[in-house]
């Protein structure tokens, strides 16, 4: 007897039943203040209770997860083309539900918490304020630089790692009791992807596994952005999913570092999201910052062009559009706008 795909889809349409009302169930708990708080105190136990036991291992053991999760959805895949049976299928729609019912209660949720921007006194910033921020951070910037050190070729390079991790972890301690009452990270769980070298060739410079709460990076990527991404990348591990607001807890941490890779790092992305943000409708303006850019930024920011010339093509014009969509569907701005980043910048430095 033949299988149909007619046939293989009704066998199995409970579960895909169960896969739609999950989606149903979220969002209608996405609206409600106490489901959030409620998913918002499960992810404080389970960062404590993953980080503890993940950080035990030196390597990133959520990589090694999610190599094996693919190997088995492409043997599923592959089975259910090649032998049309419909266990396949009911394999392949049983994980998508376990991993979504896992990914909501251990993050997607957090994407509902209370936007940080309600904590701050909101008010209207002029053009002028912008630009005269955009002033000092490029004169912070020029001071900062002359305190790091280099290679031989006259680019910045990271002293220590582990004591730059160390030092993120420090700051958590550090920050605003108006912005953040979250329960800092006790110990490292911070690790080089094991897909370095397919992360040069997408843009992605870290991400954050929720399962396993491990937070991964491109060791590869130049040294200015790599202090940042590993603050912004720790953000996500503090508890905070939308993505501008983690780069705002980042830029915090270096408000009070005495690091100065972090500090520099730091300062060089905002003031890089400043001109984004101020060329949109001044480009003089911005390109006449970046002209007064130090002899040892220019060098910095050429390593960095270089390094993104190298590895720009197909795959990361695809994973910068993805990304995009990501994160626009869950309630952030995309990553061209940078709008709501820099008006969190805005409204706590004016």
């Amino acid at each position: 007897m033949v299988v149909t795909n007619k046939n293989i889809f009704l066998k199995n349409k409970n579960w895909a039943i169960v896969l739609v009302a999950q989606f149903l169930f979220f969002y209608i708990l996405s609206k409600l203040d106490f489901a959030v708080n409620f998913f918002s105190k499960l992810f404080e136990w389970k960062k404590s209770l993953h980080i503890a036991i993940f950080s035990k291992f030196n390597f990133s053991f959520g990589d090694l997860v999610y190599i094996l999760i693919t190997i088995i959805l492409i043997y599923l895949v592959w089975g259910l083309i090649k032998n049309r049976n419909s266990k396949f299928l009911k394999y392949i729609l049983i994980s998508f539900n376990i991993f979504y019912f896992m990914y909501q209660c251990f993050w997607g949720m957090l994407y509902f918490q209370t936007p940080i921007i309600n904590k701050l006194q909101k008010r209207k910033i002029s053009d002028y304020e912008v630009k005269n921020l955009t002033l000092k951070y490029l004169e912070l910037c020029k001071k900062t630089r002359e305190k790091v050190s280099e290679n031989k070729n006259g680019v910045f390079i990271i002293r220590d790692i582990r004591q730059l991790k160390l030092e993120i972890l420090k700051q958590q301690k550090n920050l605003p009791q108006n912005i953040s009452i979250k329960k800092p990270v006790t110990d490292l769980s911070v690790k080089p992807s094991l897909f370095d070298s397919f992360m040069n060739k997408t843009g992605i410079l870290g991400y954050y596994n929720p399962f396993t709460a491990e937070s991964q990076y491109n060791p590869n990527i130049p040294a200015t952005q790599l202090p940042f991404t590993l603050a912004h990348e720790m953000s996500h591990q503090l508890g905070y999913a939308r993505e501008q607001e983690a780069s705002f807890i980042a830029y915090l941490y270096s408000k009070k570092t005495n690091n100065a890779d972090l500090q520099y790092s730091a300062q060089l992305y905002i003031l890089k999201s400043l001109l984004r943000s101020i060329a949109k409708n001044d480009k003089p303006f911005a390109e006449s910052i970046i002209g007064k850019y130090s002899v040892k930024m220019k060098k910095d920011r050429e390593n960095e062009v270089v390094f993104a010339e190298k590895n720009t093509g197909l795959i990361s014009d695809f994973f910068g559009a993805t990304n995009d969509l990501f994160l626009k569907t869950n309630q952030q701005d995309g990553q061209v706008s940078y709008s709501y980043f820099i008006n969190l910048l805005l409204l706590y430095e004016l």
